[in-house]
């Protein structure tokens, strides 16, 4: 696809961002992610799942069960996914932003 294409895709499904979509497809390298989308898919590969410990298949969400995910990434070809988090941590960063204290420095 061309760059048109892409800036498109980028600006309505935005890095960081929450999106939901229905669970499309196991595969041994993850899920795909139906978002509602004709153009492109979701994508949350096998290790974007949890923050410490193994994931496996067998833990994956049942097919057509609902799931929130954040945007991290694109793949620009013909493909056409979004790569999706569901790890913790990415999913509290989107849900609740925090105010990051100013760093001091000592002089």
């Amino acid at each position: 696809m061309n760059d048109r294409f892409w800036n498109q895709v980028k600006s309505k499904y935005r890095l960081g961002e929450l999106i939901h979509g229905k669970v499309q497809h196991h595969a041994p390298f993850g899920i795909f992610v139906n978002i509602g989308d004709e153009k492109v898919q979701g994508l949350v590969q096998i290790t974007d799942f949890v923050d410490t410990g193994d994931m496996t298949p067998e833990m994956y969400p049942d097919i057509g069960s609902p799931i929130g995910a954040v945007v991290i990434g694109y793949t620009q070809d013909d493909r056409n996914q979004i790569w999706l988090s569901v790890k913790p941590s990415v999913l509290q960063k989107a849900l609740v932003h925090l105010k990051m204290p100013a760093i001091i420095e000592k002089s």
